[in-house]
């Protein structure tokens, strides 16, 4: 067997097509017939065939990479987001790159820049707080991004994020018609906006049924600290009837501590989770659960910054998805002596 790289011309001549249309499906530079691209592909992976990335990048002046700068790679959000929008490039001619900031400003700093110095096709970036200080770094570079999740302070660059006011509404309300009126809310960190936005939705839905202001604890954005944060809250208050949980690791937050107390769910305490994974619904208690439309939110997150990518100039695009409320075992209708119960309980 040759030991000579597989080239171009050699997937061109397994497929039967010529050397421009393998570098159009290898590289997304054009489109291609779709059956076509599907035989050159195969063609590639029969011979072993890499594109020359680097080759690309000499030419162009940018490498065919999309890279992405999450918060924290432990948070399973933040991986889904990365998912969907790698589901959405797969057959674009593009790679991703991932990093993580792990929620502090001066890492944030510095993975950009290394990010930044592939010189990638396109960035998308969810900040580690709504200050967004590193943008003047990414502008700087020309490169075109998105802003996920995020409420930044900036609005001129293009953001994909849900409407977490009515996240917030549409829990509250299934709380409300259920007769809930005690109710606490497991929020992370209400520094960051997309937290306040929620918490404000569930605010004014209670306020205009003449329910109680709810109890909002400001838990953390790790399950373990959430976890003791609110042990504690139900260690040292009357139980209320129902929890909202704001994040996916307030929800596990909220679990812990209702287990650790033996508290059971839905009575005495009914709880509302946020995202929806399977885990959820595995569960001898299924959750209830407020659904961000993570494939969406990709989906819309690729198509702005692909329409960047090729040139679009219009205004900043500020897109909303929004969420939805998958009910399930964890809520019920409080019984009359629930809440009532404290520490000494």
């Amino acid at each position: 067997m040759s030991d000579k790289p597989v080239s171009i011309r050699d997937v061109a001549e397994r497929a039967g097509v010529s050397p421009g249309t393998v570098s159009n499906v290898m590289n997304g530079s054009k489109p291609v017939n779709p059956a076509l691209a599907a035989r050159v592909r195969e063609a590639a992976r029969e011979l072993g065939y890499q594109a020359d990335r680097a080759g690309a990048l000499l030419r162009t002046g940018k490498a065919r990479i999309i890279a992405v700068l999450v918060p924290d790679l432990d948070n399973p959000f933040f991986t889904s987001i990365v998912s969907a929008v790698e589901s959405c490039l797969s057959d674009q001619g593009y790679e991703i790159i991932v990093a993580s900031s792990n929620g502090d400003e001066a890492t944030e700093q510095s993975r950009l820049a290394a990010m930044l110095a592939w010189r990638p096709a396109g960035l998308v970036v969810i900040p580690c707080s709504d200050e967004f200080p590193t943008r003047a770094l990414i502008e700087r570079t020309r490169i075109p991004y998105v802003v996920a999740d995020r409420i930044t302070r900036d609005p001129s660059a293009d953001t994909v994020s849900v409407d977490n006011v009515n996240a917030g509404t549409i829990g509250a309300q299934h709380l409300l018609e259920l007769g809930h009126r005690n109710i606490l809310v497991a929020a992370s960190v209400l520094s960051l906006g997309n937290i306040r936005e929620r918490c404000a939705g569930i605010a004014e839905t209670l306020a205009r049924a003449g329910a109680p202001e709810p109890t909002f604890l400001e838990a953390g954005n790790h399950f373990e600290r959430a976890a003791v944060r609110i042990f504690q809250w139900l260690e040292e208050n009357p139980w209320p009837t129902a929890i909202l949980a704001l994040t996916n690791f307030t929800t596990l937050g909220a679990l812990a501590a209702l287990a650790d107390r033996q508290i059971a769910v839905p009575r005495p305490i009914s709880l509302i989770g946020f995202d929806d994974y399977a885990w959820m619904r595995a569960r001898a208690t299924p959750l209830t659960a407020i659904r961000q439309p993570v494939p969406e939110i990709g989906a819309a997150i690729w198509a702005r910054l692909k329409a960047r990518i090729e040139g679009d100039t219009a205004p900043p695009a500020h897109i909303q998805l929004e969420c939805s409320l998958k009910v399930r075992a964890s809520t019920a209708p409080p019984s009359p002596q629930d809440g009532i119960s404290t520490n000494a309980g």
